[in-house]
């Protein structure tokens, strides 16, 4: 029988600007006689002049509160903090609200504004902007769009919920369809599926089509058509990182506005917004586990290569 986890403590910390602190959980043992000793080994060396004065000004924050320079090593223990916020460029669109009730909060992303933080994109995140905004400071994802694309995302309202709905997308119980703009090959016979197997390594920007068993697939329907360029509707029945980008890509009709694929492009500049990635979240339909209603959210947004 598997042992539970004991429940984690609650952070003493508030949110900042929607940002949760981050949460540091000592190792069980080892060598420093002191918190600081241990945090100079954790972090970069170019970092620990900031540790220190972070220490000095109690910035650290334990289960019994602000943690001095001198404050003893206690294995398994927790402390918190929140980490200095990178210059990040506004980004100028706003998210609409397609649905809210006490469990879910549903929006219509727009292009450029990353999900969740991560990396350096942090505070211009759809996740910190509807804490803030709408005083929702327990919001949390029920799953990812990337930053470039636009569309439908669905947040859990309630912790309580949160597995719930997290699990119908871990399982694929969620249908998803997408909306991209590509060049028209008339050569192309669609509707088709493509399966293949893809490889994201931590770090790398690209993804990239392997040899091996199959761990993704896409449907791909062309809607219409005129002169050189195609709208099509893309059906994922999996999830892996870039898949209809790089399945789309590699049917020889790469998205346009796509920065990564077939080729990696120099960086734009961060305040670049004007050749967004043409492709869209359309619709989530699902059955929710907690009422057991049909859902369905449908995204209000247009491509502008093909309008």
């Amino acid at each position: 029988m598997r042992r539970r986890r004991p429940p984690l403590p609650t952070a003493p910390l508030p949110q900042r600007g929607g940002i949760d602190p981050v949460r540091l959980r000592l190792p069980g043992e080892g060598p420093w006689p002191t918190v600081r000793a241990y945090l100079l080994d954790h972090f970069p060396e170019r970092l620990g002049d900031r540790v220190e004065a972070m220490l000095r000004e109690g910035l650290f924050v334990g289960v019994d509160g602000p943690l001095a320079p001198d404050t003893p090593f206690l294995p398994d223990s927790y402390l918190w903090f929140h980490r200095d916020l990178p210059d990040e460029v506004p980004v100028p669109f706003g998210i609409d609200v397609l649905y809210r009730d006490e469990r879910l909060l549903v929006v219509d992303k727009p292009h450029f504004l990353a999900t969740m933080p991560r990396g350096g994109h942090v505070a211009e995140t759809a996740l910190a902007r509807l804490r803030r905004d709408l005083d929702l400071p327990a919001l949390s994802p029920a799953h990812r769009l990337d930053r470039l694309t636009a569309g439908v995302v669905m947040f859990v309202v309630a912790p309580e919920h949160r597995g719930a709905y997290q699990t119908l997308f871990r399982d694929h119980l969620v249908r998803k369809e997408y909306e991209a703009v590509a060049r028209y090959d008339p050569e192309l016979v669609l509707p088709r599926t493509v399966r293949s197997r893809i490889l994201k390594e931590r770090g790398v920007i690209a993804a990239q089509e392997v040899a091996g068993e199959p761990n993704s697939e896409s449907r791909i329907e062309l809607i219409e058509h005129r002169g050189t360029l195609g709208r099509y509707r893309l059906l994922p029945m999996t999830g892996r990182t870039h898949q209809l980008r790089l399945h789309m890509s590699s049917l020889g009709l790469p998205l346009l506005g796509d920065p990564v694929y077939p080729v990696l492009l120099a960086g734009s500049a961060p305040d670049d917004f004007d050749n967004p990635l043409q492709l869209l979240a359309r619709r989530l339909e699902f059955t929710d586990p907690v009422t057991g209603e049909e859902r369905c959210f449908t995204s209000g947004r247009t491509l502008r290569a093909w309008t």
